[in-house]
């Protein structure tokens, strides 16, 4: 279902002013335990609800207590977006951990290793595609 242009407008307001209060507003040290950063946020159709998803680089245990200070600090936040935005309802704020990034590198590095492993082998020299190997003219028939 396509967002209309206003849910799309305050989602971006939102994302503007949640990363703000990341720098500078919210004082709980276990949001300071990694670094966090604002990926994205779905706002509902009604502006009732919205997720803020964020992304946590550093260990496990930073991002458990990270995410522990971000759900605790979900309150000040909607109060903060009230003042701040000047909705007449301001939307419940819920913080969901965004893996998007965390997997995005696992996948790079899975692909960093595989070519490491075949320029070991010495497979890395010719072209990929058999095809496009020039010595092999696949239109010709035997």
């Amino acid at each position: 279902m396509a967002q209309s242009r206003r849910v799309e407008r305050v989602a971006a307001l939102i994302r503007r002013e949640v990363s703000e209060l990341l720098i500078s507003g919210i004082k709980d040290e276990r949001v300071q335990h990694g670094m966090v950063s604002v990926t994205s946020v779905e706002v509902a159709g009604d502006l009732q609800h919205c997720k803020i998803f964020v992304s946590i680089f550093g260990s496990t245990e930073d991002r458990e207590v990270a995410m522990a200070g971000l759900q605790a600090a979900a309150v000040y936040v909607k109060g903060e977006l009230g003042r701040r935005l000047k909705m007449r309802r301001t939307p419940e704020v819920a913080f969901v951990l965004d893996r998007g990034l965390e997997k995005g590198n696992t996948v790079l590095g899975l692909l960093q290793r595989l070519e490491a492993e075949r320029r070991e082998r010495g497979d890395g020299e010719g072209p990929a595609d058999p095809a496009d190997d020039p010595e092999t003219d696949s239109d010709t028939e035997v």
